[in-house]
């Protein structure tokens, strides 16, 4: 089995195992963060492959979507689950700020050295730092979303 799918194999299991530090009182919140996420990656990740901005010659279901299921569709939603449960709300905007650029840094330098060392993804006219912004602005749609949705459900959401 070549390089990539053992990657493959663990990311899909660290990502699984991430699922459970979600805490039960929270796990509507995640759920619904995780299902808009996957939305808006299904969207935005189908558009930088189909103008070339990125390819993954190595991915799951090849023959039915050009984009990463793995990420699009799985890992980044359970991260932006978690980013959502855990978010400091009670904190200054510096805090939040740092909060979420913290989350985009983590998920960013892995992917820099998949797309390095790996034919996982590949760069066409694309860098780490449309990454980073990217994954800042849809953490925030998660939010803001989060926000709308459980408006006046959840007391310290507001």
């Amino acid at each position: 089995m070549r390089r990539e799918y053992w990657i493959l194999i663990v990311v899909w299991l660290l990502a699984a195992g991430l699922v459970f530090l979600i805490p039960k009182n929270r796990l509507r919140l995640a759920v619904s963060a995780f299902v808009f996420t996957q939305a808006i990656t299904w969207i935005f990740g189908s558009l930088v492959v189909e103008y070339g901005l990125i390819t993954y010659p190595v991915r799951l279901f090849h023959v039915a979507n050009r984009s990463s299921f793995t990420y699009e569709f799985f890992v980044y939603p359970v991260v932006a689950g978690l980013y959502n449960v855990f978010y400091p709300y009670s904190f200054s905007l510096f805090i939040r700020i740092v909060y979420t650029s913290a989350y985009c840094t983590v998920l960013t330098i892995p992917e820099v050295f998949i797309e390095k060392y790996t034919d996982l993804i590949e760069y066409q006219h694309w860098t780490w730092y449309w990454t980073w912004i990217s994954l800042f602005l849809t953490f925030m749609m998660t939010r803001g979303f989060c926000l709308w949705f459980f408006r006046g459900v959840i007391k310290e959401m507001d």
